[in-house]
């Protein structure tokens, strides 16, 4: 079974500046990505699920913190499904599996969130399952 993992990333500092790699992630099955910005540390974001897509959350901005959980029925979930929780920052790559959902908060304002999906923007929609806000109850 995949489960969510970090690829650590690193950093290189000298007098033109710093220069951050993540020279372990492998983008081969990668086909698009987008950036999310959430300006307030009050906005929520999930719980949103992916059955035959993989995603990977890069921080280019400030902290995120991330929980997924495992589904296990894509009509009737466990609600208390097992969350694994992670507080992401610039230095490193969570990699989700398919068949997570993901719940997104900033941890700072004006915090960004590269998202990289395998899957083609056309199949994006076949691929989508939104849980509500509360659904997965807190451990």
């Amino acid at each position: 079974m995949d489960v969510p993992k970090i690829i650590n990333g690193g950093k290189h500092t000298d007098d033109r500046g710093t220069l951050s790699y993540f020279n372990e992630f492998d983008m081969y099955p990668i086909h698009r990505f987008y950036v999310i910005e959430h300006p307030t540390v009050d906005i929520e974001r999930g719980w949103r699920g992916h059955k035959t897509e993989q995603r990977w959350f890069s921080v280019c901005k400030g902290s995120f913190l991330v929980k997924l959980v495992k589904i296990d029925n894509w009509t009737l979930p466990n609600p208390e499904a097992q969350q694994h929780t992670f507080l992401l920052d610039d230095s490193e790559v969570l990699h989700i599996p398919k068949g997570y959902a993901s719940y997104l908060k900033a941890n700072e304002p004006s915090s960004k969130l590269i998202v990289f999906a395998d899957g083609k923007i056309a199949d994006a929609g076949l691929d989508d399952y939104l849980f509500p806000i509360d659904y997965f109850k807190e451990e």
